[in-house]
C-alpha cells in the first residue's frame, strides 16, 4: 500500500471513529432538535435554515429535503434556506451589510413560532450570531449545529433553544458529521409525522 493510499484510508477511519463515538453523545440533543422542529411546524411555524461557508450548502440541502422529500413521500414542510438567493445576498452586501444579510432576512421574514436552524463548523460567525439574536427577538426557537464546544453561539442561546455540538476540531470531520445529523433530523421528523415505515 502506498503512502497516498494510507492517507486516504486514514480519512475513512477517522470519520468512522468520530461517527461511532458521537452516536450516544448526540442522540439526545438531536432528538431535542427534532421535537422542537416538529412542534413548530405542526403549530404552523416555518423552519429557516442558514449555514456559514461550506455549511451553507448543507442548509440548502436540508431545506430542499424538507420542502420535497427525504426518503418517504409526504406533503412538503415549510422550510426556507436563508442566504440562498444570490440576488438578495448581492444587493444587501453591496449596501455594506454583508454580515447582516441573514439578520435582515430573519427580521423581515421571521414570525413568532418560527424556527431558525444555524449550521457552522465552529459557531463563531458574526452573521450567524446576530441572526440568532434577531430570531430570539422575534420569539423564534433557535437550533445551532456547531463543531467544538459551540463557539460564541453557545453564549447567545436561551433556555428553549437547542445546541448540538459535534466533538471535533477538524472542519472536514465536523461537516461530514453535520450531514449525518441533518439526515437523522429528516428521518426522525418523518418518523414523528408519518409513523414507522412498513418493511419493504
Amino acid at each position: 500500500m502506498t503512502m497516498l493510499e494510507q492517507r486516504i484510508q486514514q480519512h475513512f477511519f477517522e470519520s468512522a471513529d468520530l461517527q461511532y463515538q458521537s452516536a450516544e453523545l448526540l442522540s439526545r440533543p438531536v432528538a431535542e432538535a427534532v421535537q422542537a422542529v416538529v412542534a413548530g411546524l405542526t403549530a404552523g411555524g416555518r423552519l429557516f435554515v442558514a449555514g456559514h461557508g461550506a455549511a451553507a450548502a448543507l442548509a440548502v440541502m436540508l431545506a430542499s429535503e424538507m420542502l420535497g422529500r427525504f426518503e418517504r413521500e409526504r406533503p412538503g414542510l415549510a422550510a426556507i434556506a436563508l442566504g440562498a438567493d444570490g440576488a438578495t445576498m448581492s444587493a444587501l452586501a453591496a449596501d455594506g451589510h454583508f454580515d447582516q444579510v441573514l439578520t435582515r432576512q430573519v427580521e423581515t421574514l421571521g414570525q413568532p413560532g418560527d424556527l431558525l436552524l444555524l449550521i457552522d463548523p465552529v459557531g463563531d460567525h458574526p452573521g450567524l450570531l446576530t441572526a440568532a439574536q434577531a430570531a430570539q427577538g422575534k420569539d423564534m426557537t433557535v437550533i445551532a449545529l456547531t463543531g467544538r464546544s459551540g463557539g460564541a453561539l453557545r453564549e447567545v442561546l436561551g433556555e428553549t433553544d437547542v445546541l448540538v455540538t459535534l466533538p471535533h476540531d477538524r472542519r472536514a470531520r465536523v461537516l461530514e458529521l453535520q450531514l449525518l445529523v441533518l439526515h437523522c433530523l429528516c428521518d426522525a421528523i418523518d418518523l414523528q409525522l408519518l409513523g414507522e415505515q412498513d418493511p419493504a
